[in-house]
């Protein structure tokens, strides 16, 4: 008996331990077999070819100004008289916008006048030989070197003539030639200065000084026209940075004027998307001061070179966009996106489907429960979807990517994962 009782708990342990082996070798064979269920069948979104419009489209930010645009500038330090207009008025062409203060441009006007008369004083001077008195002084000194010359040669010619007879010295004769020598030196003299009085060079100076004083002359004439502006066209007052009784300094801003009903956009483009761009393409605008509302236009001009701004390559465009409400205002900063394709009743399906394996362009259709690999042809697409043009049909299920993150392979099993 006691043998017996000394081998049955034994025995019990033992068969505890096999069941604990067994029940382990089960768990282990299960846990073994998950995984393998897991990457038999995949949980995938898919996606659905559908027909509809689609536009592929370049995004980017640009700044209003106006078409037409007319600033006026301070011509020279000045007050301002007075100011006419208020920002928001429409004006018409010729109309008085900003008056300067132009006593010193009429003083200055008037200076500049009597520099230039006198300057082409002196050039008629230079030309007829000197002034009209001068003239005259130079006349009369060759009438009366003529005078002189004439006498000085009818006494040497008269002692001459005595000499031969004997009845005049040597001296006397070389005393006449002496006073004829000096009487045609006189006479040479005083022509030269009727005809030579100034040299060439003498006559470019004095021409010169005409034009130095007529060009000071046109610009305070100009000083004093600039004093008064005028709108030189029809168009919207948009800026008046000044007001009555302030000083200015040359060169400051006056007053701004644009027709405001249509008015030009300038966006930059970055350097991959140029070559997408082309004139006339439809231009969307954008403006977070107005929400909800967009106002077209068309692309004016495209990039014909780039620049480095910041750290982006990026082209300049224009566009022309219609304002006729006026609520686009100059200088303000809006959204804006061109149109460079559109596409109507196209089939489409979401741009995340698509691969694309070296030259290959293909998607994973579901069928039947798996997914298989489909070759297509594909156009324009945006940031959300791509046109599909040869391979599929509208309505065909495509996967998107499986929501464990295991990689899709053709002829998987799968199951389609719930939104």
């Amino acid at each position: 008996m006691a043998a017996n009782s000394n081998r049955s708990p034994g025995l019990k342990r033992k068969h505890r331990i096999g069941l604990l082996l067994l029940g382990l070798a089960i768990v282990i064979v299960l846990v073994a077999a998950l995984p393998s269920q897991r990457r038999g069948t995949i949980p995938v979104r898919v996606g659905k070819v559908e027909r509809g419009d689609i536009q592929a489209s370049i995004s980017t930010n640009g700044k209003i100004e106006g078409l037409e645009n007319f600033e006026a500038h301070a011509p020279a330090p000045a007050i301002v008289k007075s100011v006419l207009v208020k920002e928001g008025d429409h004006v018409r062409a010729g109309q008085l916008l900003v008056q300067l203060d132009d006593a010193e441009a009429r003083a200055a006007a008037a200076r500049a006048e009597a520099q230039l008369r006198a300057a082409e004083a002196d050039l008629s001077a230079v030309q007829k030989g000197g002034t009209r008195e001068e003239l005259l002084t130079t006349q009369t000194q060759a009438q009366k070197a003529e005078t002189e010359l004439q006498a000085a040669k009818r006494n040497l010619e008269a002692l001459q003539r005595l000499q031969k007879l004997g009845a005049a010295a040597p001296g006397e004769v070389e005393a006449a030639q002496t006073r004829l020598t000096a009487a045609q030196a006189d006479y040479n003299l005083v022509r030269q200065k009727q005809q030579q009085r100034f040299s060439a060079q003498d006559i470019s100076k004095s021409e010169a000084q005409v034009a130095d004083a007529r060009a000071a002359y046109a610009a305070a004439e100009d000083l004093m026209q600039h004093s008064e502006i005028r709108a030189p066209r029809a168009g919207e007052v948009y800026s008046v940075p000044v007001k009555s009784g302030a000083f200015v300094n040359s060169g400051d801003l006056l007053v701004q004027v644009a027709d405001l009903h249509t008015v030009l956009v300038r966006a930059f483009v970055d350097e991959p998307d140029i070559g997408r761009l082309s004139k006339g393409e439809r231009v969307e605008i954008t403006w977070d001061a107005i929400p909800g509302r967009t106002w077209e236009g068309q692309v004016a001009s495209v990039p014909t070179t780039v620049t480095l701004r910041q750290t982006r390559t990026v082209g300049e465009i224009t566009a022309s966009v219609n304002n006729q409400d006026l609520k686009l205002l100059p200088n303000i900063n809006v959204s804006v996106t061109v149109i460079t394709a559109e596409h109507k009743d196209a089939l489409t399906l979401p741009r995340e489907a698509v691969h694309q394996d070296e030259n290959e362009t293909f998607v994973y259709q579901v069928m039947n429960g798996e997914i298989k690999k489909i070759d297509v042809q594909t156009s324009i697409s945006n940031l959300t979807e791509i046109e599909i043009t040869r391979g599929l049909s509208n309505g065909d299920t495509v996967a998107l990517g499986s929501t464990n993150g295991q990689p899709l392979r053709p002829g998987q099993p799968i199951r389609i994962a719930t939104p």
